[in-house]
């Protein structure tokens, strides 16, 4: 006697043979990267169209939102691809490069001159910006990144795994909460106004400049020797059998 020990339920269609689902789990964490990229380059736009004290508020709130949504996807995606152990070549370039886009050209706009109080620059004021952020500013963030890719770089070409540091999770976490309240606060609070207000900007400007400069100190301390010809400070993955680093997330 035949007993079948598989039936397919009543009305559901054969899937043909060597067809593969439509979206694997895979896919997943890397489409939510690319994801970021488009929430990115729609907060971009959200601000090209506001103007301190003249734009009207919704449009930072659609800003704030996108930024939010992308922020999420970014902690996301990293947590989906190591519970799934999809991690991928692609996510591994991608997902950082997506980071900084976000996070560099929130930083570029909130410096830009649509954050500019006129009466601050007419008097020559240091800071002319409602959110305290300056070119300076940018340029930290951008020198961070760039130092923390070349020594990724020269480390994991000679075989050292440079996991992600404490300090540039915290660093990630300042910049992701602090983009949106700079906004809300150049938005709502009328830092021309209300010093305390430019205040606040100017205590999270200074936060998150001063994470950026500390999370990137341990790089340079980790590849001093490597500069100098000595011994590495990690021990370098034995040839025969390369570990391959993970994530970079919060790097």
């Amino acid at each position: 006697m035949f007993i079948p020990i598989f039936t397919r339920p009543r009305g559901a269609r054969r899937r043909p043979l060597g067809s593969a689902p439509m979206f694997s789990r895979q896919q997943v964490p890397n489409a939510l990267t690319l994801l970021r990229l488009v929430f990115a380059a729609g907060f971009f736009v959200a601000l090209e169209g506001w103007r301190y004290a003249d734009g009207p508020t919704w449009v930072v709130h659609l800003a704030v939102a996108l930024f939010v949504i992308a922020a999420v996807t970014d902690a996301l995606d990293g947590y989906l691809a190591r519970r799934w152990e999809v991690v991928s070549a692609f996510g591994r370039i991608m997902d950082p490069f997506c980071d900084k886009v976000l996070v560099l050209g929130a930083f570029a706009y909130l410096a830009g001159p649509r954050m500019v109080v006129e009466a601050w620059a007419t008097e020559g004021r240091l800071v002319p910006t409602a959110t305290a952020v300056v070119p300076a500013v940018v340029v930290i963030l951008l020198a961070r990144e760039l130092l923390v890719t070349a020594v990724r770089g020269v480390a994991e070409a000679m075989g050292i795994a440079f996991p992600a540091r404490a300090a540039g999770k915290i660093k990630m976490i300042l910049q992701s909460v602090g983009v949106p309240l700079i906004l809300l606060l150049a938005a709502h609070g009328r830092p021309d106004e209300h010093a305390w207000v430019f205040a606040i900007n100017a205590g999270i400007v200074v936060a998150i400049t001063v994470a950026t400069i500390w999370s990137g100190w341990p790089y340079i301390a980790a590849v001093a020797p490597i500069m100098r010809g000595g011994a590495p400070p990690i021990a370098p993955a034995p040839l025969v059998e390369p570990v391959e680093p993970p994530p970079t997330r919060g790097d």
